[in-house]
């Protein structure tokens, strides 16, 4: 994964952030959208784009995208969109290590079996003494 290259294929608009804020979200563009066209990347490699193709939910299109507006600052925001982008792609590119069963050994076995019966004579123990 070339992440400079990917980053180069983003496009970013900048558009006017909703809530809260008075005065200043009404005249400034804060919020980042960042738009990905993962299918037709040329930073990823084939098996990578079919990696990330059934792990991330893509547009129709085969278009990733990701919102941010978190600061009130359009530059804060853009870097913080790209970090996000960058460490979902890391983290969605990642194959799990496939686990092999063990087997369990005979001694573990045999000691979980000995500690069973300990339990079950203690528990006979406790008993009344049968007088017949």
């Amino acid at each position: 994964m070339n992440s400079i290259a990917i980053i180069q294929e983003c496009i970013f608009k900048a558009v006017r952030s909703s809530g809260a804020g008075g005065q200043h979200v009404n005249k400034v563009s804060s919020k980042i959208e960042l738009s990905f066209d993962l299918l037709n990347s040329k930073g990823l490699s084939e098996y990578e784009k079919t990696l990330l193709q059934r792990k991330l939910k893509l547009s129709k299109e085969g278009i990733l995208l990701l919102q941010c507006s978190e600061s009130r600052s359009q530059h804060k925001n853009k870097d913080l969109a790209i970090k996000r982008f960058l460490s979902l792609l890391k983290k969605n590119l990642v194959v799990p290590k496939r686990r092999i069963p063990t087997k369990i050994p005979k001694s573990a076995i045999r000691k979980r079996l000995k500690s069973k019966k300990h339990q079950t004579d203690k528990k006979n123990n406790r008993q009344k003494p049968n007088t017949d």
